[in-house]
């Protein structure tokens, strides 16, 4: 995939890119986890391969299409480990120092995004989130995550710009 252009951009436009990226990948077939991944992938240098997009693939629907966790939200967390994440959590030779570098660095940006995204939604369960529509494959309940696929990316690149 090209690397989307994000030279010189502000938060704002990161965000938007994020979002229409994210929305055109759901329109082509990724599930949602997979769209806020390949987003994150084309928007960051993250170092990775390609290849980690199978990581996400089981989260789609809700973990396996349980509809449990959001597979966006889901998404938003794996790529916001993706440039925030520890490449080497062992690179902190003491327990100790591990454990104080994600409750005091890591974990405060993680729970941020999610709390806003739970803000905004009013749930991070996906029977809750397109359930309200009725019928899982109807175009109500895929135009509602498309909207989701694209906050969560959006919402993503704002944290992973912090």
């Amino acid at each position: 995939m090209a690397k989307a252009d994000t030279e010189g951009k502000t938060v704002e436009e990161r965000m938007e890119l994020a979002e229409s990226i994210a929305k055109g990948y759901f329109r082509q077939g990724l599930n949602c986890t997979e769209c806020v991944m390949r987003t994150f992938l084309d928007m960051h240098d993250a170092g990775l391969p390609d290849e980690v997009m199978c990581m996400g693939t089981g989260f789609g629907g809700g973990i396996g299409h349980t509809k449990n966790i959001c597979g966006a939200i889901t998404g938003a967390a794996m790529s916001l480990g993706m440039v925030k994440g520890r490449r080497d959590p062992f690179e902190k030779e003491e327990m100790k120092d591990r454990v104080k570098q994600l409750q005091g660095e890591i974990y405060p940006v993680f729970g941020d995004m999610i709390r806003e995204i739970e803000a905004q939604y009013g749930t991070l369960i996906c029977r809750e989130l397109s359930d309200p529509f009725g019928d899982f494959e109807g175009k109500a309940r895929k135009k509602n995550c498309m909207q989701m696929i694209g906050y969560c990316a959006a919402i993503a690149e704002k944290y992973a710009c912090s």
